[in-house]
């Protein structure tokens, strides 16, 4: 059996020398070691061994598998090493060659303005507030001063869902609800979407933006109004920005007026784009109507107050010189990519 022994050791060195891949010690694993194993065969015979040979074969024979094992694991790290250096250099990388670019996104034109206005604000003492797009018809027209049969309502100007749910036609509605679970004095503004049934055309759309301010205090007067709104303008446009205001009518204040901004593409002298009228409206303000207050359960005795709804896209516009209002919506990047690192 010693014979048997050495024999199984010098085979096994001779395969462990020739083998070339993990699979392959593995595979002499089981033939030396397997419960057919050549080793395995040897140890089997044992059991006819004289008591005072067994111990001795039995101790070559450990030290013949732990011999065999250890020259197993030897191989086994040689070849591993071996498998990954070839893999690293299969699969380097030249780290120094550029990178495949990937586009990076901007801030639309109307985000643009719409920060710099409410920062504008923000600066002046606003806080800004949202309210939902989807609104009651309290919120939208009955706490508005706006009664059932006003033009307004109907289904022709205004998107309704139910005959009590609609999308809101103005952000003033956020107004009505901060007055509601606030007492004065309020100073805040309210950016959000807001829809109508309008045409579609140079300045029209049935989807756009509206930046609403409120404003109730004591001895809150017009002239507070026309001097905040002539700073946002100066502010946003530069100090050769010019502004005007004409009477006008709305529900929820009184007096009211509109303000307009000169029309940046012909300075004034009529076009298509500002109707050929030289100037372009871009908000609606006036006082705080008095019954408005009252729904809100606010004294119209002790306080008054002022409101303004600016006109997103057509600030936007005025900003940029944009000539119609349908570039915003509709995603060219032509029109998009010019204003890339606008801030």
């Amino acid at each position: 059996m010693k014979e048997q022994l050495a024999q199984i050791r010098a085979a096994a060195e001779q395969a462990i020398v020739k083998a070339d891949s993990v699979p392959e010690l593995d595979t002499l694993r089981v033939r030396f070691f397997g419960k057919k194993g050549e080793l395995t065969s040897v140890l089997k015979q044992m059991g006819g061994l004289s008591a005072e040979m067994r111990p001795v074969i039995g101790q070559l024979a450990n030290e013949t598998r732990e011999y065999i094992e250890s020259q197993i694991e030897i191989a086994r790290a040689r070849l591993e090493e071996i498998a990954l250096t070839s893999r690293l250099a299969a699969e380097k990388i030249d780290v120094t060659i550029p990178g495949t670019p990937q586009p990076l996104g901007h801030k639309h034109p109307m985000s643009i303005v719409l920060d710099e206005a409410l920062s504008i604000f923000v600066g002046m003492g606003y806080k800004v507030v949202e309210g939902p797009e989807v609104e009651y018809d309290y919120y939208n027209f009955e706490a508005l001063n706006i009664p059932r049969d006003h033009p307004a309502r109907d289904t022709q100007d205004t998107f309704y869902i139910t005959d009590n749910v609609l999308l809101r036609t103005q952000t003033s509605s956020v107004q009505i609800r901060h007055m509601e679970k606030n007492k004065p004095p309020i100073k805040i503004v309210s950016p959000g979407r807001v829809f109508r049934s309008d045409e579609i055309d140079a300045t029209h759309s049935p989807l756009f933006h509206q930046i609403e301010g409120l404003v109730v205090d004591k001895g809150v007067t017009m002239g507070d109004l026309k001097g905040t709104l002539e700073v946002f303008a100066k502010r946003l446009y530069g100090e050769q920005a010019r502004a005007r205001f004409r009477p006008h009518h709305f529900q929820f204040t009184e007096p009211s007026a509109e303000m307009d901004i000169m029309c940046f593409n012909c300075q004034g002298k009529g076009c298509r784009l500002c109707k050929n009228e030289g100037w372009i409206e871009v908000l609606g303000a006036g006082l705080v109507h008095p019954k408005v207050l009252e729904i809100c359960g606010i004294d119209p005795d002790v306080y008054s107050g002022f409101a303004f709804g600016i006109g997103l896209e057509r600030i936007t516009m005025r900003r940029y010189g944009i000539k119609d209002i349908r570039l915003f919506y509709e995603n060219d990047l032509r029109f998009l990519k010019q204003f890339q690192g606008v801030m």
